[in-house]
Order: C-alpha cells, then sequence, then structure tokens
C-alpha cells in the first residue's frame, strides 16, 4: 500500500503569489506589499528557518516590517500550503517551502545543523510495518538527531 506524501494545499506548478492571494482572498483578507516581501523572501531561504531568522532577513529588505507580521505571515503560508512547519526536538519552531516530495531529516545535537534526506528503502520499510500493523498511513515524520561531521571534528562538544 503506496501513501501519497504530498499533504500541501498548494497546487504544483502553480504561481506560489497567486496561490496566497486565493487563499487570502477567500479569508477576506489582501496581499499586502509586506507579505508580498516577506513570501520573496522566505522562498529564496534554502530551508528551515525560523521566524526570528526570517524577521531579520525580512528587516534588512524592509525595516518597516514588524516581527508580528512577519510571524502571522508565516502563519498565512502554513495555512494555505505554501510553507511547512517544523518542531524539531530542543529547539524552536522552523519554517521550509512546502516540499512536492517527501522527505526525513538528519539533526545535529551540537549545532543544529539540518539535513534533509531520502531514501526509497527506509520508506518501503515503513509503509510495509504501518500495513502489517494494520494501519492506513496517512502521513509520516522521521527525524534522526547526531552529531555531524563538522563538530566530531571539533575537540569541545556541547550537546544542546
Amino acid at each position: 500500500m503506496k501513501v501519497e506524501r504530498i499533504l500541501s494545499r498548494a497546487v504544483p506548478g502553480e504561481d506560489p503569489r497567486g496561490t496566497l492571494e486565493s487563499y487570502l482572498r477567500e479569508k477576506g483578507l489582501r496581499l499586502t506589499r509586506q507579505r508580498e516581501a516577506i513570501l520573496e523572501i522566505f522562498l529564496a531561504h534554502p530551508q528551515h528557518i525560523s521566524v526570528e531568522d526570517l524577521y531579520k532577513r525580512v528587516r534588512k529588505a524592509d525595516p518597516g516590517i514588524g516581527f508580528a507580521t512577519v510571524y502571522r505571515t508565516l502563519k498565512l503560508l502554513t495555512q494555505c500550503g505554501l510553507a511547512e512547519e517544523r518542531h524539531f526536538q530542543g529547539g524552536r519552531s522552523r519554517y521550509e517551502p512546502a516540499a512536492s516530495e517527501h522527505h526525513d531529516h538528519c539533526i545535529c545535537t551540537v549545532c543544529g545543523k539540518i539535513v534533509e534526506f531520502e531514501n526509497p528503502t527506509i520508506e518501503q520499510l515503513q509503509d510495509e510495518a504501518a500495513e502489517q500493523l494494520g494501519f492506513e498511513l496517512t502521513h509520516h515524520r522521521m527525524e534522526l538527531y547526531g552529531i555531524c561531521a563538522e563538530c566530531r571534528q571539533r575537540p569541545v562538544r556541547r550537546r544542546r
């Protein structure tokens, strides 16, 4: 039993600006200049950004945009399917552009580095385990925690 792993409301191939604008219209809201700037900066960041880090980037582009606007816009991006919120162990929420393909994460417990990976064998084993247990999978999340190669080479390890 194969699981459909694309859970985003966003339509693949559709313009992200159009997706956000349509969603906002449904909610009786407008696509403001600030929201558009936040969307652009968010999508330009490769992956796993915190609200605080996004706010710093947005402030460089437009010092008039406040933290609350960035926070609320990220929530809207999540609700309309353009962003996914992740809660990694021992850390603040991070956001990444909604993936069209499922992936898992390795997280360094020393520096906080996050690496995405895909492994078809692991996915198959998870599907088989769920089926054997009588589950129909709707979604899953796998996070592996350890110490990255760079941190292992450093003399002193400080765990998070």
